[in-house]
């Protein structure tokens, strides 16, 4: 019996799906209502949240394997408490759960997030920063909330593999699929559909999400690796290349002027300030603004050769996305 948390997410709704293409029966956690997710048929919903862990233990009844794909990626001050409640606290009794019931095995799906990012400014830096799974979190750095988040949700693994809880972590970096318009990393194709002119500088590490889900598969059904943790990410990419990638994917013009340091300094400062005084969260924030100013490449030696696999081309990954999700639009 496998359960799932966040089984409405981008991860999680291409996870159940594969899962019962391997014919094993699962056992999904949801909120407030039962999500439609294509190729979930017999799958248990089980109504709940992260955050009771009296819940979860109930619902680990009979279970064999987790996978914790819930959480949160959001960067507006307004969510400090929410990601420290869903991303730490959420995890902590995820874990608490699997240790009541011994021979449980955890898949966790972190970020690339909880790896402490880039040390130092940009003008101390020359040339590209390389990252990999022995990163080590700098705790006298400056941090954003959700990073904090996923390393403080990582420890709570680590606390539990200490107590003989079987687990592996993976790390991806921003993760594509056709999902909601509206949600994560999706925004990035809306935004390039719409044809706007502004784009700023720097790169962005992405992954295609069926990569991400075969090999969480993989990793926590077919092997007994525990106590690892591993980087996904196929490429980086200039924002610019993937935005006109996108567009061009959509019939659509991509974006054509550089936002300047100086003006993306300025909008997520008057950003904060509308934030702040109408409540609403702010479109740009300190660290989306920043984000990708210095290049940054995550290597994945380590998970090509535990699994022997290459991750899908990126150019392949947009334009299947974009397929799918012109898909949804007209069918709605």
């Amino acid at each position: 019996m496998i359960f799932v948390t966040g089984g409405s997410g981008l991860v999680g709704s291409f996870l159940i799906p594969e899962l019962r293409r391997r014919g094993l029966p699962v056992r999904a956690l949801y909120r407030q209502r039962v999500p439609l997710v294509a190729g979930a048929d017999g799958v248990e919903w089980v109504e709940g949240d992260i955050r009771d862990g009296l819940g979860l233990r109930a619902a680990l009844e009979g279970v064999t394997h987790v996978f914790h794909c819930a959480g949160l990626v959001s960067y507006a001050p307004q969510d400090e408490e929410a990601l420290l409640q869903i991303n730490v606290e959420g995890a902590a009794n995820v874990v608490d759960a699997c240790l009541e019931r011994p021979g449980i095995r955890l898949g966790f799906v972190s970020s690339v997030a909880a790896l402490g990012g880039v040390a130092g400014t940009s003008e101390q830096l020359v040339g590209p920063v390389f990252l990999d799974e022995n990163a080590k979190w700098d705790l006298g750095a400056e941090h954003n909330a959700y990073a904090t988040s996923k390393y403080l949700g990582e420890l709570e693994v680590w606390r539990g593999v200490s107590e003989g809880l079987r687990a592996v972590i993976v790390n991806p970096s921003v993760i594509l699929g056709p999902a909601d318009w509206n949600r994560s990393s999706t925004r990035l194709f809306r935004y390039a559909h719409q044809e706007h002119w502004f784009y700023t500088p720097g790169s962005i590490n992405v992954v295609d999400v069926r990569d991400v889900v075969d090999m969480l598969l993989r990793l926590t059904l077919d092997t007994t690796i525990s106590g690892e943790r591993y980087v996904l990410s196929a490429a980086a990419v200039p924002l610019h290349e993937f935005l006109a990638q996108a567009a061009a994917s959509f019939g659509k013009q991509g974006p054509s002027v550089a936002v300047p340091t100086w003006a993306a300094e300025t909008i997520w400062r008057l950003e904060h300030l509308r934030s702040w005084l109408t409540g609403a969260r702010p479109l740009i924030t300190k660290d989306t603004a920043r984000a990708g100013r210095h290049p940054v490449i995550y290597q994945t030696d380590k998970v090509r050769r535990a699994l022997g696999m290459e991750f899908r081309p990126v150019a392949e990954t947009i334009r299947w996305c974009c397929e799918g999700l012109q898909e949804k639009v007209r069918s709605e």
